[in-house]
């Protein structure tokens, strides 16, 4: 059966775009990344993907009239490679409704919070403010509001006396790069689907250690 075909979007180190990428040198794995688009020539993530093997392309948002023009262009680049799912890996831009709503059910982004706390930007100084015990990331499908589409999958990390920025970060990134691939791997197999907002995962593998989203 043919892999589905993932285009990643960047625009700095990609860190997670590195973890999908080597997920998926994996034969088993029933997925490809078919592209990385970023809106920065200088992101670091480029380099990695090209050396990787992966095509690259620069759009950069400079010069366009409006959001949209240029999310049109941007779709156009993963739709030439045949995309089938867009998995956001710190990409900083915010799109407008056209994208999303074009690429409906068909787009993830990872954030490192339990959402729907602490959206937005600067998310473990939010958490750390907060004096919350319990931080970690969201998987979630993208919807035109910011942080806000349905929940894939989350994944928790506990939130230690003394914790900085800096510690807090390293912590959920670790659990970022195991949950990325993992929810590809499972919307690949076809055991994710949503209705009237809530997502159901079918065959969860005991033991992952995760926190899901209730199922309708």
């Amino acid at each position: 059966m043919a892999k589905l075909k993932v285009g990643i979007l960047i625009s700095g180190r990609g860190s997670n775009m590195a973890a999908l990428i080597q997920a998926a040198q994996a034969a088993d794995y029933p997925a490809e990344i078919a592209c990385v688009v970023s809106n920065r020539e200088d992101a670091g993530g480029l380099e990695a993907a090209r050396k990787a093997g992966v095509p690259t392309t620069v759009i950069s948002h400079r010069g366009y009239p409006d959001r949209e023009t240029f999310d049109r262009d941007v779709s156009a680049s993963l739709e030439k490679h045949g995309v089938g799912l867009v998995a956001l890996a710190g990409f900083m831009r915010i799109q407008s409704a056209w994208f999303p709503e074009h690429w409906a059910g068909r787009q993830i982004n990872i954030h490192p919070s339990l959402l729907p706390a602490f959206p937005g930007l600067h998310v473990q100084r939010q958490a750390l403010d907060a004096g919350v015990r319990l931080s970690g990331c969201t998987v979630h499908f993208v919807t035109p509001t910011l942080d806000s589409g349905p929940i894939i999958a989350q994944a928790a990390v506990p939130v230690l006396p003394g914790d900085t920025v800096e510690t807090l970060s390293v912590r959920i990134q670790r659990q970022e790069h195991r949950l990325y691939p993992l929810v590809v791997r499972w919307f690949a197999e076809g055991r994710i689907s949503i209705a009237d907002g809530q997502v159901t995962v079918r065959d969860i593998p005991p033991g992952a250690a995760l926190l899901f989203s209730p199922e309708p």
